[in-house]
Parts: structure tokens; C-alpha cells; sequence
């Protein structure tokens, strides 16, 4: 299972970003998918999942308000469209997979077994 993530870029702060991560497998219709951000000299953290049916949605509190994450089955891909971005969103944006994910643990790397390679979101205030 392959991930591949894009749309990173240079932004002004307040302006918006779409993030998209394709997967290979053909069938990710019962996968959850999270996206995870890593800044500069920092872990990586949380910042939105979402579960195979849609109806479990989880944000990072940082984020909430500001982005959404949605998918289409059909493509095989989730989105992360952020809205409002501050200087602090600046971060490597990784994509995540699996598809045996607690509800309570969407925020959890670590039940994530599959990785896109990350895509450089910059923020410039």
C-alpha cells in the first residue's frame, strides 16, 4: 500500500491550502485515514482523521474550525482542506493509513501502519 501526498506549498497566513493523499490499493473505502504534522525541531502531532465510513471525524484542537478533512472513495483519496493558516501550521503534512483504527485512537501514529512521504506546508506571516 503506497500513499502519496501533495498540494504543500508557500502561503500567506490567512490564505488556504489543499492537501490530497492518493492511495494505491484499490479499495480503501473501509480505511481510516489521518493526516499528521510535523514542525521544525518538534514531534510529530495529530491534526485530523477520518474513519471508513465518515462519520467519525476527529481534529486537533489547533485546528478545528480552521480545517476539514474529507475523502472520496471512489478516487481513493482524502483531502485536508485548511482554511485561515497561521505561521504555526508551517510543518511537514505526512498522510496516514489502516484499517484497524479504535475510534478513540484516530489520534493515535501509532496505529497508523501506512505512511505517505509528506508534503512541505509553509506559512508566512
Amino acid at each position: 500500500v503506497q500513499l502519496q501526498a501533495s498540494g504543500g506549498g508557500l502561503v500567506q497566513a490567512g490564505g488556504s491550502l489543499r492537501l490530497s493523499c492518493a492511495a494505491s490499493e484499490r479499495d480503501r473505502s473501509r480505511w481510516f485515514m489521518g493526516w499528521f504534522r510535523q514542525a521544525p525541531g518538534k514531534e510529530r502531532e495529530f491534526v485530523a482523521a477520518i474513519g471508513w465510513n465518515t462519520l467519525a471525524i476527529r481534529y486537533a484542537d489547533s485546528v478545528k474550525g480552521r480545517f476539514t478533512i474529507s475523502k472520496d472513495n471512489a478516487k481513493n483519496t482524502v483531502f485536508l482542506q485548511m482554511n485561515s493558516l497561521k505561521p504555526e501550521d508551517t510543518a511537514v503534512y505526512y498522510c496516514a493509513a489502516d484499517r484497524h483504527i479504535i475510534l478513540s485512537q484516530m489520534q493515535n501514529e501509532h496505529g497508523y501502519a501506512y505512511w505517505g512521504q509528506g508534503t512541505l506546508v509553509t506559512v508566512s506571516s
